[in-house]
């Protein structure tokens, strides 16, 4: 792991990479970003992911800035300031789609699996809190046979919390319900695959 100094200086050095070809036309693969033209936003889809630093959605989806109103928590639970800040983009810009990303080998799906496993005493509040949130819609994955495997086990409760998620935006804000049936905005499950880079959407 490097330095926070060689950390901050390589994130200096990156910006000034994406600056530079942001004005270069000559650029080869995306076009130059149009800073001038970002005076206000207007993202097609809001996406609730997972903070894990190899799911950013923008990349995963090819998408540019504006394109996307995303939201980034440690397995993708939903709280009031997840919902808040969806409310927020549905209202605000009229984006009409939600998406639920989840993704295989999820850090924070196996931490709650272990810990309803083999409880222990939490080390930080604030770290059992998204294990709090994340446990109620896998309890009844550890009732079955497939405990005994454990990749299986993740791939199912990643999608159980994906599942959650989703029933969570649809019943937790009056705001998003009205939307949601009136036809204004659809709240979709997805997860991405480590291994192949594919995004599978949920029907």
């Amino acid at each position: 792991m490097i330095s926070s100094q060689d950390a901050l200086k390589s994130l200096r050095e990156g910006n000034i990479r994406f600056v530079s070809a942001s004005h270069d036309k000559n650029t080869p693969g995306n076009s130059p970003h149009q800073f001038s033209a970002l005076d206000r936003q207007e993202p097609f889809a809001i996406i609730l992911g997972c903070s894990d630093s190899r799911v950013p959605s923008e990349i995963v989806f090819d998408q540019g800035l504006g394109d996307l109103f995303v939201i980034r928590v440690a397995g993708n639970i939903v709280a009031p300031s997840q919902i808040g800040s969806v409310e927020f983009a549905a209202e605000q810009f009229g984006t009409r789609l939600v998406v639920v990303l989840g993704h295989t080998m999820c850090g924070a799906i196996q931490a709650t699996l272990e810990e309803l496993q083999n409880p222990t005493e939490p080390r930080s509040k604030n770290l059992h809190a998204i294990v709090n949130r994340i446990s109620p819609s896998l309890e009844s994955l550890l009732t079955t046979d497939r405990q005994e495997d454990p990749e299986i086990l993740l791939n199912l409760a990643m999608r159980k919390n994906v599942q959650n998620s989703v029933h969570q935006l649809h019943h937790q804000s009056p705001i998003l319900k009205k939307q949601i049936d009136e036809g204004a905005l659809t709240v979709v499950g997805a997860e991405y695959c480590m291994e192949s880079g594919i995004v599978n959407f949920f029907d």
